[in-house]
């Protein structure tokens, strides 16, 4: 599943990840489960992302939670790694609308254009997909919600054609995002600054027309060496 390609819920209503609602105010055992919850998805990101091969077990490890307290709520590595792939898919449909909604408010095409891209690398959705693609089954939820995001995105990069080089495609976009995401160094503040530079260099190359100036310093031979350094 690509960023082109949607989470589960279909158009009209957000997808379900499993979650139970929130309806007022949270008991006190609620809002503990509810914390305890977030920090396992959390720790399932950052430990799946890093090696897709790694057992639940170092989930629960990386969390601080019991092993019995993530089985409670998600019943395998498969049911977590759905959960991650479909909250990345709900953020994609929710930046996809909102840039929509501003390109029909009359915002600045491009500027719309350039804030959806650099919102999307910032949520870091890609890494999912360069993770996890392959790894599990997509329920047919999950099917209806990437057909959902793939009609989104083509409904946006129509309305935004006018500022687009005219041989770029759509699914060049969606694997922009995923050369961005490789761009992975120790500190996540740096990181996030590259990622910035090289997301600017390759929006210039998809503009129609003008030049924007590169965001942060260009990687130090340190830091491209530091990488072999044994952990």
């Amino acid at each position: 599943m690509t960023e082109t390609n949607a989470r589960p819920g279909g158009p009209s209503q957000p997808a379900s990840t499993g979650r139970p609602g929130r309806h007022g105010p949270m008991s006190g055992r609620q809002a503990e489960a509810a914390r305890n919850d977030q920090r396992i998805l959390e720790s399932a990101r950052a430990v799946f992302v890093a090696d897709p091969g790694a057992p639940i077990t170092a989930v629960a490890k990386h969390a601080g939670v019991g092993i019995s307290a993530l089985y409670t709520r998600y019943g395998s590595k498969e049911e977590l790694l759905r959960t991650l792939c479909t909250d990345g898919l709900q953020t994609f449909v929710r930046e996809t609308e909102a840039a929509i909604e501003r390109v029909k408010q009359g915002d600045d095409h491009w500027r719309v254009f350039a804030d959806f891209m650099r919102n999307l690398t910032d949520a870091d959705t890609s890494s999912l997909t360069r993770a996890f693609a392959g790894k599990f089954a997509p329920t047919p939820q999950m099917y209806a919600l990437a057909n959902r995001s793939s009609e989104l995105s083509a409904e946006f990069f129509g309305l935004i054609r006018d500022v687009l080089r005219p041989d770029l495609e759509l699914h060049d976009v969606s694997l922009s995002f995923e050369l961005v995401a490789a761009i992975k160094f120790a500190d996540p503040a740096r990181t996030t600054e590259l990622r910035h530079r090289y997301l600017a260099l390759i929006l210039d190359g998809m503009r129609a027309a003008g030049r924007g100036e590169l965001p942060g310093p260009p990687p130090a031979w340190p830091e491209i060496s530091e990488r072999w350094n044994a952990n």
